[in-house]
């Protein structure tokens, strides 16, 4: 009698390494858009964005009396369209850190890397997904208050020239600093990964750490303080869609003598590194963690 020796091709397959990338990804967009939690918050980011962006446009002035060029009114109608974004950017902060510290939460995780044992690949397929994800949700939003802003600005007598490049750039970018803020948020939950602690963190670095800088600013006098808060993930992110003009400004305040203000790009590589820096951390910690 003769004995059959054990292939490998079957033990391959078990482990995971012949799944490629694409069809990690393909899996990952599968579970992302079954979940409720992810429906909802595109949902709720549509809305605000154009709920926010057609009621302030209908209401929106601060040119009466002035002799306002055609770029001034571009900036307003900029700042006008996009006021919904800061909304959909804590909207988009739940949403990253609840793609990742749902499955802690529910014990999916161990079948992921059980199908993915490097890990990072799933990882790396869930960022990539919730930042399209975000990106293309907000930038569509945008579109549909730029058309819808043209006739309810002109009631107001501002004119938007929907042909302009550098408005579009700025919707770019509002769309963007939506997308960086889920993705940063996903970072945190990475490194949590408890839902509540995930979120809380998530809003406290949205919405509350700006707050705490505004309080300090009032009290403290000096640059430094001024120029660190550019680094702030929600500050940085207003640089990617502010209207420049080379006047004066109704929408941008001016800024502090001796103080650092990000231009576009600077604050893109500033969002770039908040995002490696704790997708790195945490990814270290989950490939040394046990799940």
């Amino acid at each position: 009698m003769t004995a059959t020796a054990p292939t490998r091709s079957g033990r391959s397959h078990a482990t995971g390494s012949g799944l490629t990338f694409g069809g990690v990804l393909r899996s990952e967009w599968i579970k992302l858009r079954s979940l409720r939690s992810t429906v909802w918050c595109f949902a709720i980011i549509a809305v605000l964005i154009i709920g926010f962006g057609a009621l302030f446009s209908s209401v929106a002035s601060g040119f009466e009396g002035m002799d306002a060029t055609p770029e001034q009114q571009q900036s307003l109608a900029a700042s006008v369209t996009t006021i919904g974004v800061a909304f959909a950017q804590l909207v988009a902060a739940v949403l990253g850190a609840l793609i990742i510290t749902g499955e802690f939460g529910t014990g999916m995780i161990q079948s992921t890397f059980a199908a993915v044992p490097r890990r990072t690949p799933a990882l790396v397929a869930k960022l990539i997904l919730v930042a399209v994800g975000t990106f293309v949700v907000s930038a569509v939003s945008l579109a549909i208050t730029s058309v819808l802003a043209v006739p309810l600005l002109s009631g107001v007598d501002i004119d938007l020239d929907l042909a302009d490049g550098q408005y579009w750039l700025s919707m770019l970018g509002a769309a963007a600093s939506v997308a960086f803020m889920a993705m940063i948020a996903f970072g945190l939950g990475m490194i949590i990964r408890n839902s509540t602690g995930a979120i809380a963190a998530a809003i406290g670095l949205v919405f509350v750490v700006p707050i705490l800088f505004s309080i300090a600013m009032s009290l403290i006098s000096g640059t430094w303080i001024v120029s660190l808060y550019e680094f702030v993930p929600p500050t940085a992110a207003s640089r990617l869609y502010e209207y420049a003009t080379d006047g004066s400004s109704v929408l941008v305040a001016p800024p502090v003598d001796g103080a650092l203000r990000l231009e576009a790009w600077q604050a893109l590589l500033v969002l770039v590194g908040w995002v490696a820096v704790l997708f790195a951390a945490g990814l270290a910690l989950v490939k040394r963690r046990d799940v």
